[in-house]
């Protein structure tokens, strides 16, 4: 039904919190399958990936994984990003009833400080969700993921998701230390 695309480059932990909350939508029969595309990590990102059973791919072109990819429909995920509470219901509605893409509503608990929050957020920051054959039908040689969720339309589901931003913060040093 549907196949989460991650790209990543040295986000171990990120990769893995994202990968924890997919559980719950393979074991539901949501997510098919993982697809986790590489930028030449040198961190433990491929053994995370192995280890929940994803495929890791370290050269590629966004054509031949979409061949890869078993599922329908695509999500496309930040590192770090963690869809909330209802997303597995909500995607499996919208698959089932709508053919426009979609993306997350941000979290209500995190958000950014205000002046941060007019600057243009990344096109993956709510994730990305549209059928596998438009999702093909749009591929250009090189593009990558952010690319081609970049200026779509989508409509707004209800469901929340924690970006990748959030995670990313919080390793950070604060100033002054380290």
């Amino acid at each position: 039904m549907l196949t989460v695309l991650l790209e990543c480059r040295d986000n171990e932990p990120e990769l893995a919190h994202t990968l924890a909350v997919l559980v719950s939508g393979a074991v539901d029969g949501l997510v098919s399958d993982v697809i986790v595309l590489d930028h030449g990590s040198r961190d433990g990102s491929a053994r995370v990936a192995d280890a929940a059973g994803c495929r890791f791919v370290g050269e590629w072109e966004l054509s031949d994984v979409l061949r890869m990819a078993r599922g329908e429909w695509i999500m496309l995920l930040e590192p770090g990003a963690r869809p909330q509470a209802g997303w597995i219901e909500e995607v499996l509605e919208h698959a089932s009833l709508s053919k426009a893409p979609a993306r997350f509503t941000p979290s209500s608990r995190f958000r950014r400080p205000f002046f941060k929050r007019w600057k243009r957020s990344g096109a993956l920051e709510l994730g990305f969700l549209m059928q596998k054959r438009q999702a093909a039908a749009m591929t250009r040689p090189g593009m990558d993921l952010s690319a081609l969720a970049k200026g779509a339309a989508a409509r707004r589901l209800r469901s929340e998701l924690i970006p990748a931003w959030v995670m990313q913060q919080s390793r950070q040093p604060a100033a002054g230390q380290g």
